[in-house]
């Protein structure tokens, strides 16, 4: 009986790479969403400050202040009730009818975001489409 003592042959290693390009999708795919939604946490809204130049004078122009509570008032006027059907009445009285009267809402900066749509939609049906937000302006010491 005659015995083989020829060396093995070393197997050369063979390198599955279906699962690292399983791994490297997955890593992919977090990334890309994980770029997508930090977007929107950098967002920081702080809209009662300003730094804008004053705009300039206009000889009639109606002013909505916009309480932290929801009132209204119009030119000085305090509005009764909160309905936007109210402050329409309120702007085209102001205004003296649909035209190019500005409008500039003075809101509270914890006045509620449907307070101030209420001033642009009534604005809207009482045909005034020029509005803008009056802010104050922002001091070195507020940013800090």
């Amino acid at each position: 009986m005659a015995m083989n003592f020829r060396k093995a042959r070393p197997e050369e290693p063979e390198i599955n790479l279906i699962p690292f390009i399983d791994v490297l999708l997955v890593v992919l795919i977090f990334l890309m969403l994980s770029t997508t939604y930090s977007k929107f946490t950098e967002l920081q809204v702080n809209l009662p400050s300003a730094d804008a130049d004053k705009a300039r004078d206009h000889n009639r122009e109606v002013i909505v202040a916009v309480a932290a509570d929801g009132r209204y008032a119009v030119n000085g006027r305090a509005v009764d009730g909160r309905s936007v059907e109210l402050l329409t009445i309120e702007l085209g009285k102001a205004a003296g009818g649909p035209g190019d009267t500005p409008i500039i809402v003075s809101a509270d900066a914890t006045a509620a975001y449907q307070s101030v749509v209420n001033v642009m939609d009534a604005a809207r049906r009482a045909g005034l489409p020029r509005l803008t937000f009056a802010a104050q302006r922002s001091t070195p010491e507020a940013g800090r």
